[in-house]
């Protein structure tokens, strides 16, 4: 398992149009094979912070999603970004069941 997770620092004043540029890609993944979650919101402490969140069955799965990366016009409103991928060994499930 890949879980992706990170941070994005946009202009507070551009954050929702920022995330509202980001439902088709949502959208697209979570429909992805090999995708088993994928979120992008807002920080509710941070008005500039957005979160950064991904879990995938395999390596092979977001390289077969990420493509090109961020739009162009996304690309310019990241005024920074902390993003790493963790390759996961075991799982302990805490609630609910896991998948």
């Amino acid at each position: 398992m890949v879980i992706v997770a990170g941070s994005l620092e946009v202009d507070a004043d551009g954050r929702a149009a920022y995330l509202d540029g980001c439902v088709e890609v949502v959208s697209a993944a979570r429909h992805t094979p090999g995708c088993l979650d994928f979120a992008i919101s807002a920080d509710p402490v941070d008005p500039c912070r957005i979160n950064i969140f991904e879990r995938w069955e395999s390596q092979s799965a977001v390289e077969a999603f990420r493509g090109d990366g961020v739009r162009e016009d996304q690309g310019a409103a990241i005024l920074s970004a902390v993003v790493a991928e963790y390759d996961v060994a075991d799982i302990r499930v805490l609630a609910g069941e896991s998948g």
